[in-house]
């Protein structure tokens, strides 16, 4: 797809190699050296992808992350200096879809990048099928276990009649366990449904349903409706 990207590095060695990278696939670039740079181009372009340097002047990339979360949902890569489980999974917890470490090759960053925009171009169409699809009844676009309801249509959801906000990967997640309750899926079954690509590391799984329980259940230590099965996998119960 064709598509604007944002680079949001304070180094301006790095931003320029990233910017160079990008041009030379087709892509637009806009350029910021801090968090609160980053918002405003967000706020006056339409952006379809965010790249993010963690540590920034100004403003760092996890409060840019969180701010910019508020409103819009397009993918997020983080640049993060340090190769630390805990920036990766900061990241994950605050809405970023992906991250990658520096230093890092063209050929990795432009895969990053090409995968997750295919990923985005496929929640719009998903989003545009469930548009066109307003005149079914009420039944067959709500998904129900419980006091969980999931609105196809408005990809909303509500617990016990309160509304819920997801991110794009949470809401993937739960509407495919939602559509078959009792059904058990493995971390590799779930993520090639959700991310639309061969599981190597199913890591981000675990992170995505700790933080759909703390969404969902009264009681995330002793869930009521995202159950694990150990050993194999995940399953929403009936």
């Amino acid at each position: 797809m064709e598509a604007n990207i944002l680079v949001v590095e304070d180094e301006k060695g790095i931003r320029d190699a990233i910017t160079i990278y990008l041009k030379n696939q087709g892509y637009y670039v806009y350029e910021a050296e801090n968090g609160v740079q980053g918002l405003e181009m967000v706020e006056n372009h339409t952006i379809h992808l965010a790249i993010v340097d963690i540590m920034m002047p100004v403003m760092d990339g996890i409060t840019m992350t969180m701010k910019l979360r508020e409103k819009y949902d397009f993918p997020l890569i983080f640049l993060s200096a340090k190769s630390e489980d805990i920036d990766k999974i900061t990241g994950l917890n605050i809405g970023a879809d992906d991250y990658i470490t520096k230093p890092f090759g063209s050929m990795e960053l432009l895969a990053r990048v090409h995968s997750n925009l295919r990923r985005y171009e496929q929640i719009l169409q998903l989003k545009k099928a469930a548009s066109a699809s307003q005149k079914e009844t009420e039944e067959a676009h709500t998904l129900t276990a419980g006091g969980l309801e999931l609105d196809l249509y408005t990809k909303q959801l509500t617990v016990d009649g309160k509304n819920v906000k997801l991110t794009p990967k949470e809401y993937a997640i739960l509407e495919l366990l939602m559509r078959s309750p009792g059904r058990v899926y493995s971390a590799e079954q779930i993520y090639e449904n959700v991310w639309k690509e061969e599981a190597i590391n199913t890591e981000t799984i675990m992170v995505h349903v700790r933080k759909l329980r703390e969404k969902i259940e009264v009681n995330p230590r002793n869930p009521r409706y995202l159950k694990v099965v150990w050993g194999i996998g995940y399953k929403i119960e009936k």
